[in-house]
């Protein structure tokens, strides 16, 4: 995280958070306040955030707050949703999604008044993910949203993506999603070595999903890339240089890949808790792909330091899209 960080010296991103009355969110703001390196905006009804900070005995002067009811562009928001929807939605229709700050907050961040937006502490992922799939949308030349979520453990750190939003994708959103997450890493800077992952290893096993993960490992070695790929491949072959002079002794990057893709959301899910859980790793994300803008989501559980991180990671996203 130190090296995000100095990654956004001097560059102040404006980062919104969604869920600003929340205390967790607070003292997160307050955070990035004290450490320079993004500027937070809490977002939210600005008399229930300053009733929390000073129920908590926190003082958010120096943290800038968007304040739902007093914000007074709001009939831009409407104009520039209206144009979006493109007759979907009706100007009454509009104005009430405003009222929901999950709305309120993806407009803030189409408008420019915001780099990017963080949310989900208290919204549920649909929640969050909703207005920026209808207002947001995808960036250009990118047809697939998807999602990948950082590991860091020790000064080790991997990229496991798609974990948490397309189930069952296919080939073509394979290979956009591979491309992400390669894109995400050197965002990070990872260099990625990416391993297309199955529970075979280059013929080793049979089955539908095998011949899928094979034909976009095919795929992307005939693409005219600039990082390294292989697969299919088991994951113990990816990351354990042992398991890879077994399993793949003719892959130059078996054993050392550190960018990882999971054939659907079933495999990538349990993988990465599996890597928190058990293996210790921390976890920063689900960080979303293929917007137009920088939106990502935090889980329910997250901590003060998961939502300081988030914010962060978003900075990082925002700089890079500029």
């Amino acid at each position: 995280m130190k090296n995000l960080e100095h990654h956004l010296l001097g560059k102040h991103p404006r980062i919104g958070f969604a869920e600003g009355a929340n205390p967790d969110v607070i003292q997160a703001a307050i955070r990035h306040v004290e450490n320079g390196f993004i500027l937070p905006v809490l977002i939210g009804h600005k008399k229930e955030i300053l009733w929390h900070a000073k129920e908590m005995g926190v003082d958010v002067s120096g943290v800038e707050i968007a304040d739902i009811e007093s914000f007074a562009n709001k009939h831009e928001m409407v104009e520039r949703m209206l144009m979006i929807r493109r007759g979907d939605w009706s100007q009454e229709e509009c104005e009430k999604k405003l009222q929901d700050v999950n709305y309120f907050s993806t407009m803030y961040l189409e408008l420019g008044y915001i780099d990017g937006l963080v949310g989900g502490v208290v919204a549920t992922t649909a929640q969050t993910m909703r207005p920026a799939l209808q207002l947001i949308r995808t960036a250009e030349g990118e047809r697939t949203v998807s999602s990948c979520v950082l590991l860091e453990k020790d000064n080790v750190h991997y990229i496991m993506g798609d974990c948490t939003l397309n189930v069952d994708p296919n080939v073509q959103e394979l290979v956009e999603i591979t491309l992400q997450c390669a894109r995400t890493a050197r965002q990070f800077g990872i260099e990625p070595r990416v391993g297309i992952l199955s529970y075979s290893t280059f013929g080793s096993g049979s089955g539908t999903s095998v011949d899928k993960v094979r034909v976009v490992a095919e795929h992307l070695k005939r693409m005219p890339l600039d990082f390294a790929v292989d697969g299919e491949i088991q994951v113990d072959a990816a990351i354990s240089p042992l398991v890879a002079k077994v399993k793949a002794p003719d892959s130059s990057i078996a054993g050392k890949m550190n960018t990882l893709i999971f054939p659907n959301i079933d495999a990538g899910n349990i993988g990465y808790k599996i890597a928190v859980e058990l293996g210790g790793f921390t976890m920063f994300g689900p960080i979303l792909q293929g917007l137009r803008k920088p939106v990502n989501i935090l889980t329910r559980r997250a901590s003060v330091d998961t939502i300081y991180s988030i914010g962060i990671i978003t900075g990082v996203q925002a700089v890079e899209m500029r």
